[in-house]
């Protein structure tokens, strides 16, 4: 929506937002397979740049001169809101509270009452309460960005092509998985192997419940789409040797699933201890291709 109907495809948009090349445990608690150093926000300026575009970012510590800022934005087109704490969008089945879940929403209308939005969860012209609205776009729980932060004036200032701008990406996905990019990262926050290893000591040390439906219910099946869309990006740019290793952590990432839901730990630390060692496989495929 936002880039228009020339908008590469969302294997691509993942791909070059740098998520699928890593993982990390940030503080040493919170798992993710996304790449070491690497959050949404980072992600999305990322993606625009290696796609030619560029958007104005502003963010806002009062809520009522946010909130104005949004209304005045939205006459020029759909505004980018996030980081949002999900927990608050109780359009969204089973959300009463802040979970400390990262989200995004596309704003297309507001009023004094309530905000209009696309939900990429899966909820269209979603009508979201302007009380609920406003905690979760103040994003006290997330774990990174600014409160009130919202992306506008979509710019495409360079036409580049879907097969370019996967290839722009790789640089940086190497340094990532060389463990280069860790500037303002959570004291404790390991990457890539060192965290594939420390997860599975932790799961097989016992795996506590809100370590358990955080990776049951959001972190495996994002990890192992993610993965599995840049296997096929780097298939498409010649990238075999690279694209052989992330399907191989996909395939490792996404057996995950059934054994953390009927709690095998032992056999699930087992999987993460064989996917360590391929992110380094994964960097020297990347750097001699």
């Amino acid at each position: 929506m936002l880039l228009g109907p020339e908008a590469p495809g969302p294997d691509v948009l993942e791909t070059v937002t740098g998520s699928p090349f890593g993982m990390q445990l940030v503080g040493g608690t919170l798992p993710f397979f996304d790449a070491f150093g690497w959050d949404p926000d980072l992600g999305i300026g990322e993606a625009l740049d290696a796609l030619g575009w560029r958007a104005e970012t502003k963010s806002e510590p009062d809520p009522d001169a946010a909130f104005a800022r949004l209304a005045e934005s939205l006459p020029g087109g759909p505004v980018l809101i996030g980081p949002v704490e999900m927990g608050h969008l109780r359009h969204q089945p089973g959300m009463t509270g802040p979970i400390g879940a990262d989200h995004f929403l596309v704003a297309l209308d507001a009023d004094d009452e309530s905000v209009t939005a696309h939900d990429p969860q899966g909820y269209p012209y979603a009508r979201i309460p302007r009380k609920d609205f406003a905690a979760a776009w103040l994003a006290e729980t997330v774990a990174y960005g600014k409160p009130h932060t919202m992306r506008t004036n979509f710019v495409r200032h360079t036409v580049v092509s879907e097969e370019a701008a996967i290839l722009a990406a790789l640089p940086r996905a190497i340094r990532r998985l060389g463990g280069e990019e860790d500037t303002g990262l959570p004291p404790g926050t390991v990457g890539n192997g060192d965290a594939a290893l420390a997860l599975a000591a932790r799961i097989e040390g016992g795996c506590d419940p809100e370590l358990r439906g955080l990776l049951v219910h959001f972190v495996v099946r994002l990890g192992a789409r993610r993965t599995n869309d840049a296997a096929t990006c780097l298939r498409r740019v010649g990238h075999h040797a690279a694209a052989a290793v992330l399907t191989t952590q996909a395939r490792l990432i996404g057996s995950l699933q059934y054994d953390l839901v009927v709690e095998d730990d032992t056999r699930a630390a087992a999987t993460l201890r064989t996917l360590a060692p391929t992110y380094e496989d994964l960097r020297r495929a990347l750097t001699s291709s």
